[in-house]
């Protein structure tokens, strides 16, 4: 599989998905895959997929009249959602935005989704395999690389990580094969 441009037009970006209802009146519970998590509210509008899992179906556009928490819930109220029963139609369908509308990263920042696929390969040339997950585990965030087995590689900047060439979609690692 090639690896995918970083920010090529009309790509969308998975954010979040509705993940519950909140009362009688059509609000729908949002888990934002945002950092912080109150940023999906800065991006509208969304695209609403079909309910499968981040595949290729249809996508609809849609925007919020209004969001807030409630406790540590984020909610969302959709123009034409007005009860219960509407808002649990839509229940675990995912929300995503256009690439394009992603605020550009600052230099040595890099949106995980601009890193999926990309070959990662050692200093001196050995490929190890494409970008297929990114895993936060709080100490720092972890590629997991598929090739002829998988890793676990830290995304440690100048340590570990070497340099993102996003243009050659290559990533190149400080990292022994064992």
């Amino acid at each position: 599989m090639p690896a995918q441009a970083g920010n090529e037009p009309g790509r969308r970006v998975i954010i979040g998905r509705i993940s519950g209802v909140h009362g009688m009146r059509g609000w729908l519970k949002v888990f934002s895959y945002t950092d912080p998590r109150e940023n999906i509210f800065l991006y509208q509008p969304w695209l609403l997929g079909d309910g499968r899992k981040q595949g290729d179906g249809e996508w609809t556009e849609i925007e919020f009249a209004d969001c807030g928490t409630s406790g540590k819930t984020l909610v969302v109220k959709v123009p034409g959602i007005e009860d219960r029963e509407a808002a649990l139609e839509l229940v675990g369908r995912s929300l995503a935005v256009y690439r394009e509308r992603l605020p550009k990263p600052e230099p040595g920042q890099y949106y995980w989704t601009d890193l999926m696929h990309m070959e990662v390969v050692t200093l001196t040339g050995e490929q190890l395999g494409r970008v297929v997950d990114i895993h936060e585990t709080g100490a720092n965030d972890v590629l997991i690389v598929r090739g002829d087995r998988r890793r676990s590689i830290p995304f440690v900047m100048d340590e570990v990580i070497r340099r993102v060439d996003q243009d050659a979609a290559v990533i190149t690692v400080d990292w022994e094969w064992d």
